[in-house]
């Protein structure tokens, strides 16, 4: 296999996984997401590779730099921030070498939801609280289904990560308030999750957009709304039944 995708991670050049940097480390070719992923992460991890940066690229110019290293034998690596399963544009991507013949593999990354929910230190399923987590965006220069319009998956009152969305706060916040979520609704928003200059802005659906602004926050973040961050706000406990010492489980017996 000479060819992968492979999820850098979130921002933090520690955060890609161990398989991720060693194809890294063997890759005589790299195309990377520039306009996302840290330069100084491909420095590190395929400091003898050819590099090429996708962010000026389009599909066809990119795919011919895989192909050509692919059939000339080299190892390649096209490398993704996050996961690219979200947001990646990668089935188009691999729709084109699936056409040509070339095999690739898929290595997964940690995406910012998870960079995000930890720098909050919060876990996004709590018992009794939410046992749903979406990823969704609202519609921009990209369209959305109509059924997944965020007013619409609003109505579950699930935590919801909206990625892509935070420089049209005002909109996410009024489609928000059209479902489940009330003005008292917690909201986090965390910019830049894992890099140096993270920041975090915490409030509710009623001042989150003017604490946005305040921060000068208007890319790269991504937005967590929902009752688990009451929980943790307020100090309130939901405990999980996996260590109630009154439950008995397939490796713990309640005598």
């Amino acid at each position: 296999m000479n060819l992968h995708f492979v999820g850098a991670g979130p921002g933090d050049a520690e955060l890609i996984t161990v398989k991720g940097a060693r194809l890294l480390g063997c890759a005589d070719v790299v195309v990377y997401a520039g306009s996302l992923v840290d330069r100084e992460l491909v420095r590190t991890y395929a400091p003898n590779a050819q590099v090429w940066d996708s962010a000026g690229l389009t599909l066809a110019e990119t795919t011919q730099l895989l192909a050509d290293a692919v059939i000339a034998g080299k190892a390649a690596v096209r490398l993704h921030t996050g996961d690219p399963a979200i947001y990646g544009a990668i089935q188009e991507q691999m729709a084109e070498l699936d056409k040509l013949g070339i095999d690739y593999e898929v290595v997964p990354g940690v995406t910012s939801a998870f960079a995000a929910a930890a720098a909050l230190r919060q876990e996004l399923t709590l018992p009794e609280v939410s046992q749903t987590v979406v990823i969704t965006r609202l519609a921009g220069r990209t369209p959305v289904p109509e059924r997944e319009r965020l007013a619409e998956i609003a109505r579950i009152g699930a935590t919801l990560v909206i990625y892509l969305s935070v420089a049209m706060i005002d909109d996410v916040v009024a489609e928000l308030l059209t479902g489940a979520y009330t003005p008292e609704t917690p909201v986090a928003v965390v910019s830049r999750a894992s890099w140096p200059d993270e920041q975090t802005v915490e409030g509710t659906l009623a001042d989150i957009a003017a604490e946005v602004k305040a921060a000068g926050i208007g890319k790269q973040a991504v937005i967590i709304v929902g009752d688990v961050l009451k929980a943790r706000r307020e100090g309130l406990t939901a405990v999980s039944k996996l260590y109630d010492a009154s439950f008995s489980h397939e490796f713990r017996t309640v005598s």
